[in-house]
């Protein structure tokens, strides 16, 4: 038996519906297909490295018609980095090309190892029914763990959820449900922030009678990380463009990764800037 045939796959697999990243992809059906390999052209392999892909290839189980797959080969150390080599698989009838994708390496037991947006674009056009390998690379800053377990892991795609509203039980204790399924409605109707990106959008300001401004904003965390923020600059403008009031406010306050929260800021008579202000449009923002 030649060497590489002794070689065993340390990765595990992981399958989605084509749907869930490719708009216009069919539904998932129950025909199975056999992928045959796809060699990048630009991808230059002896031909050893050629039959064993295509000895891995041969033995990875069928796909279900229309979904799209990771198979986690190996991983090796190349000095502080870590090169996970796995098969992209398509077994649509026509070819995939990806985007940037957000890749999460997975342990054994569902923990998350580390986690990298990749350029998948690089693969090109994928054919149908097929599989590619690739490698994938993974840097310490990349990685939340040294302890990379030789078997059982994979890679997987980031299925992101869709941006949603957190709200914070006193608040939920003060508004009505009608008022919370507006403000969810709300956050589902608007364009999410993008990805790793903060900022505020206004709901509603006013100055009430002792000269205080009173705004109620969206704090929209676009991360993948829960945000705690304990002091947060703010500046209001009104509908001319002009500053009505700029300060910073101290507070103990998270937002869940990938969510909006409403919170309301006083801005007191002293950081007013402005005495006739047009709200008629306006906006707030958190000054870089």
């Amino acid at each position: 038996m030649l060497p590489f045939f002794k070689k065993k796959k340390q990765g595990e697999d992981s399958t989605i519906q084509a749907n869930q990243l490719f708009d216009g992809a069919h539904e998932q059906q129950d025909e199975d297909v056999r992928t045959t390999l796809s060699i990048h052209p630009l991808m230059s392999l002896t031909t050893e490295q050629k039959y064993y892909f295509q000895y891995v290839n041969n033995e990875l189980p069928p796909l279900k018609k229309n979904q799209v797959s990771l198979s986690g080969v190996e991983w090796k150390k190349e000095g502080d980095n870590y090169v996970i080599t796995a098969f992209v698989r398509n077994s649509l009838d026509k070819a995939i090309r990806f985007d940037e994708t957000p890749l999460l390496f997975i342990g054994p037991d569902g923990q998350v190892l580390g986690r990298k947006i990749f350029p998948m674009q690089e693969l090109g056009d994928i054919p149908p029914k097929s599989s590619r390998p690739w490698r994938f690379v993974f840097t310490k800053q990349d990685l939340h763990t040294e302890h990379i377990p030789e078997t059982g892991w994979k890679l997987a795609f980031e299925l992101k959820k869709p941006h949603r509203l957190d709200l914070e039980e006193s608040w939920k204790k003060q508004l009505r449900k009608e008022d919370q399924d507006k403000l969810e409605q709300l956050v589902r109707s608007l364009t999410p922030p993008k990805e790793g990106e903060v900022n505020v959008m206004g709901l509603q300001a006013q100055v009430n009678e002792e000269g205080n401004l009173i705004v109620t904003l969206l704090i929209r965390n676009g991360t993948n990380k829960h945000i705690t923020f304990e002091q947060l600059p703010l500046i209001v403008e009104d509908a001319k463009g002009d500053v009505v009031a700029r300060g910073a406010f101290t507070l103990q306050l998270e937002v869940k990764a990938n969510t909006s929260k409403p919170w309301t800021f006083i801005f007191p008579k002293s950081l007013v800037q402005k005495e006739t202000v047009d709200f008629s449009t306006w906006r707030a923002y958190i000054p870089q």
